[in-house]
């Protein structure tokens, strides 16, 4: 039960890092959700917008950084 702990508090501490750096640097960011592939349909009524780049993108981060996570723990 320990170890979920640990698991949790690694990804809160990640999450407060990652807000601090989106507060400081948020220009840095600002491609996000504009990437080729993500598809955006703008008209009269209807608005939108299907992040597909980006979210493959995020999953491919997020993924990483949970294994670099669980590596750390399991040591």
């Amino acid at each position: 039960m320990s170890d979920i702990g640990k698991i949790l508090i690694a990804i809160g501490l990640l999450l407060v890092i990652i807000g601090g750096l989106i507060l400081i640097f948020g220009n840095i960011f600002a491609w996000f959700g504009r990437l080729p592939g993500d598809i955006r349909i703008d008209k009269e009524n209807i608005k939108v917008f299907i992040p597909f780049t980006s979210m493959i993108l995020l999953s491919v981060l997020l993924s990483l950084v949970i294994n670099i996570i669980i590596k750390l723990l399991n040591k």
